[in-house]
């Protein structure tokens, strides 16, 4: 990802001043950093909070697409705001998967008054990918249980009971991604699906996102971005 966010930002006419790999590249290119307009960090869940705090006392702004720190989300956010810093994270960049997101906020809307329907979600990655489930299938899951009356939390594993979201996990050669979120009941089901066919879109979907947070303070998600309806 880190490349291929290089390269498009590049192509949109962008000036890369850094390069941050590890922590020495933190302490060798901070004049760069400070230098710079917006940080994109796509780096690894035990890296990221270390990263997000380096650019909130640098005071720049930063975009991350770094998943599998969901538990620390909100106090992050807290500290955002209470700081007055800049930070726009989304568990997914692709203008597909974030319409994927509204469709699913809709349908969830219709179907909690359907309790007939039992509601599971599926994600395939490549096997490389670190976390599990993936950061979209939690906004996924995330997103129907505040709406569905029903379900209180999700799980990762076989559900105890009806208020628990089944996320069922893959990890399977060459799969970029694939999601689906699936509403059943003993006569039929319904099925959406999001499949990313490469990482071209995630990579562009970050340096738009980096051009519109430019200039603005506070903590943004790409629904901000996109102006979805939250």
């Amino acid at each position: 990802m880190g490349k291929l966010v290089y390269n498009t930002a590049l192509e949109k006419g962008h000036e890369i001043l850094a390069l941050l790999d590890n922590e020495q590249d933190w302490l060798t290119q901070t004049d760069a950093v400070k230098r710079a307009d917006i940080v994109i960090d796509f780096s690894l869940p035990q890296s990221v909070l270390a990263n997000i705090d380096r650019c909130f006392t640098l005071n720049v702004p930063l975009v991350t697409g770094t998943t599998g720190w969901y538990q620390h989300l909100e106090e992050v956010k807290k500290k955002c705001m209470e700081g007055k810093h800049t930070l726009l994270f989304a568990p997914n960049f692709s203008l597909g998967v974030n319409v994927f997101f509204a469709v699913n906020r809709y349908l969830a809307q219709i179907m909690s008054k359907h309790p007939q329907y039992d509601v599971s979600l599926k994600e395939v990655h490549h096997t490389s990918k670190l976390d599990a489930p993936s950061g979209t299938a939690v906004k996924l899951a995330e997103d129907i249980i505040k709406i569905n009356g029903l379900k209180k939390k999700w799980t990762n594993g076989k559900p105890e009971n009806l208020t628990e979201l089944q996320i069922i996990s893959e990890r399977l050669d060459n799969i970029t991604g694939e999601h689906r979120v699936i509403y059943h009941s003993d006569d039929d089901e319904i099925m959406i699906e999001h499949n990313a066919k490469n990482r071209n879109g995630f990579a562009l979907g970050a340096v738009i996102a980096a051009e519109w947070l430019k200039g603005r303070t506070g903590f943004y998600t790409m629904e901000d971005v996109l102006a979805f309806e939250k």
